[in-house]
């Protein structure tokens, strides 16, 4: 009998009720910030290393370097780009790695260039001369250097698939190779 009479009342009241709601929703508000968070590192990320590839490219397409002291080649002058412009972004060179499986070009002799000429240790794939546009009847074709290569970025979101997963991103540019 006592319990009939209480029960309305606990029906009625409404003590406790922010906190229970605050427990069924604070944890998927953490989840979606956390989400934002590592989605923002990623964007930044991609970012830096597909500005890495274009300096990389228009380093590569110069026929000249005024600031190297080794030797001067298209492959040469884009890998030192892609590495300082990394470096300059806090990321670290060692984790790149080449593109797998390598971009096939169409090569500027004929042909696809499926080959990376990348120096031996390097972790960057330059392909020059790469064929930019389709030659047309009584006009050649644009010429030019591609850079590529991969990046990793590990996420952290507990209670997802996503967490610990490694993913790669790819970073490629083309750059029209300059006459002297």
């Amino acid at each position: 009998m006592k319990l009939l009479r209480i029960l309305p009342e606990l029906i009625v009241d409404a003590r406790g009720a922010e906190i229970a709601e605050a427990a069924a929703v604070l944890p998927l508000m953490f989840m979606i910030l956390l989400g934002i968070f590592w989605f923002g590192q990623a964007f930044s990320i991609y970012g830096a290393i597909t500005r890495a590839a274009q300096d990389g490219a228009r380093a590569g397409a110069l026929p000249y370097c005024t600031t190297c002291t080794g030797p001067n080649t298209p492959v040469v002058n884009a890998v030192n780009a892609v590495q300082n412009s990394l470096t300059v972004s806090h990321l670290n060179v060692s984790l790149a790695r080449q593109p797998i499986p390598p971009p096939v070009i169409n090569s500027c002799g004929g042909g696809t260039s499926g080959t990376c000429n990348a120096l031996g240790g390097t972790n960057v794939c330059v392909q020059a001369p790469v064929q930019l546009s389709t030659p047309t009847a009584g006009a050649a074709g644009v010429c030019g250097v591609s850079v590529s290569f991969q990046y990793p970025f590990q996420f952290w979101l507990p209670f997802t698939s996503l967490n610990n997963q490694r993913i790669w991103l790819t970073a490629s540019a083309r750059a029209r190779t300059e006459a002297p």
